[in-house]
């Protein structure tokens, strides 16, 4: 493992269902994440991706790549913009520093226009 080596993308393929699901499991009703004309309504362009959600794809990206070769220690991210279900979330990261079995990571949300709609880290530690 090197710093600047690319993990394996994931691409997920998020729809107004899976939304809906989602808000039932994790008990977030706020209306911008199901209902189109509310979300429309607060100058949304219809309904968005849960934040935790997009954070939970890129929490699977780390963690796809990892397997069992170790343990994911830490892992944050903040959102800087919106997405849309029927759209592909791209979930990619890098390697940014490695000492010894201690990993860090720079992982990223990207919309289909390549913007980064969702930044943060992780730190994974390798079994030894």
């Amino acid at each position: 493992m090197q710093v600047g080596q690319e993990i394996p993308a994931l691409v997920k393929h998020p729809t107004t269902r899976q939304l809906v699901q989602y808000a039932g499991a994790q008990g977030d009703f706020y209306e911008i994440h199901y209902d189109q004309d509310f979300a429309r309504s607060v100058a949304l362009p219809g309904v968005i991706l849960h934040g935790l959600l997009k954070a939970a794809f890129l929490g699977q990206l780390v963690t796809d790549w990892l397997g069992e070769r170790g343990t994911l220690k830490s892992f944050e991210v903040s959102y800087r913009g919106i997405d849309v279900p029927g759209r592909p979330y791209r979930c990619r990261g890098k390697i940014v520093k490695v000492d010894g079995p201690k990993i860090e990571l720079e992982v990223w949300g990207e919309d289909p226009d390549g913007n980064r709609t969702t930044a943060g880290s992780a730190t994974v530690l390798l079994n030894e």
